[in-house]
């Protein structure tokens, strides 16, 4: 799902920047405000988990490539504002050191990973979770099939931000500039593989840690009364 440079324009690559700019900034003062000293390490360790599943990629014909992301787990346990911290960091850093995705296309990248997928999650999870008990199984299964839906969405972002290049960027005789390939290509074969394949490894892995989680150190959760979500209390052992 990375967009390496070349396969969308500049003027598409400026507006996911301009859009990313303001929700980076309010992400970053919504963790600032929120998240506690001792979630910092869970913060990391999310932003290194995703780091390490988006570098199993496979290239997609017709597309770019197909990855889980890891983001909705995050999203879960921390919020969405720090899951939007967590994998734009670990987006940098796969694009500045590792050539994963461009970095003129890192605003869009973001914009699909880093904040469509995990904002999706969340509210997806919360909505199919609602009022559950923590040990309800109810809630893993909200788990999985967030992160399914939500990495598909971003799935259809990206072929859709591919498919309408042909139309933005093309020269004289009609061809195409930057992603030669248009809707009816991108965003089929997109979101076909991240559905048959990459949209059940999030599903399953977001679910069996999320699993794990309540099951071995339930102490951890803490329903949030305003409206039934889960999210870490790092302190929630001591009280």
């Amino acid at each position: 799902m990375h967009i390496p440079d070349g396969y969308l324009g500049p003027t598409t690559c400026g507006v996911f920047y301009v859009l990313m700019f303001p929700i980076w900034a309010i992400a970053s003062k919504v963790v600032k405000k929120t998240l506690k000293a001792k979630q910092v390490p869970i913060l990391a360790i999310g932003a290194a988990f995703s780091f390490v599943i988006m570098m199993f990629n496979i290239p997609i014909p017709g597309g770019t490539t197909g990855h889980a992301v890891g983001g909705v787990l995050v999203a879960i346990l921390l919020g969405p504002a720090a899951s939007c911290i967590a994998i734009t960091v670990a987006l940098v850093i796969q694009a500045l050191l590792f050539g994963d995705g461009g970095i003129t296309s890192l605003g869009a990248n973001c914009f699909n990973m880093a904040f469509v997928l995990p904002f999706a999650g969340y509210y997806i999870y919360k909505v199919v979770s609602y009022k559950a008990p923590i040990n309800s199984k109810r809630r893993v299964i909200a788990a999985g099939i967030a992160g399914y839906l939500a990495l598909n969405i971003a799935a259809v972002l990206t072929g859709f931000e591919f498919g309408i290049q042909p139309l933005l960027h093309k020269t004289v005789s009609g061809q195409a500039l930057y992603c030669p390939y248009g809707l009816n290509i991108a965003v089929p074969v997109m979101l076909g593989e991240h559905l048959l394949i990459f949209g059940w490894v999030e599903a399953i892995v977001t679910a069996l840690v999320i699993k794990y989680l309540i099951k071995h150190s339930p102490e951890l959760f803490v329903v949030n009364k305003g409206d039934g979500s889960i999210f870490i209390e790092a302190n929630a052992g001591e009280k």
